[in-house]
């Protein structure tokens, strides 16, 4: 929370409507500043990870969606056996 208060990322955050990063606000009245194409797009990015990448039904714990540690399948412990 503090880091935003100190920089900023260079560039525009949505050219077409002229808005840059250093426009928005921290807390909550960025989302007033934020355009609704881009919130569109964060929705619909959200939408496509939950289809594509944690749709697999796996039988285990609630919330183990056999992504392994963070995400990367590669990492942490992903044998069938393991409880």
């Amino acid at each position: 929370y503090m880091v935003p208060e100190y920089t900023r990322l260079p560039g525009f955050l949505s050219p077409s409507y002229g808005v840059q990063f250093t426009d928005v606000p921290n807390g909550l009245s960025a989302l007033s500043k934020v355009p609704a194409l881009g919130w569109c797009q964060i929705v619909a990015f959200a939408g496509l990870i939950e289809l594509n990448v944690y749709n697999e039904q796996i039988d285990g714990e609630p919330g183990n969606y056999g992504a392994g540690f963070l995400g990367i399948r590669s990492i942490g412990l992903m044998s069938p056996g393991f409880k």
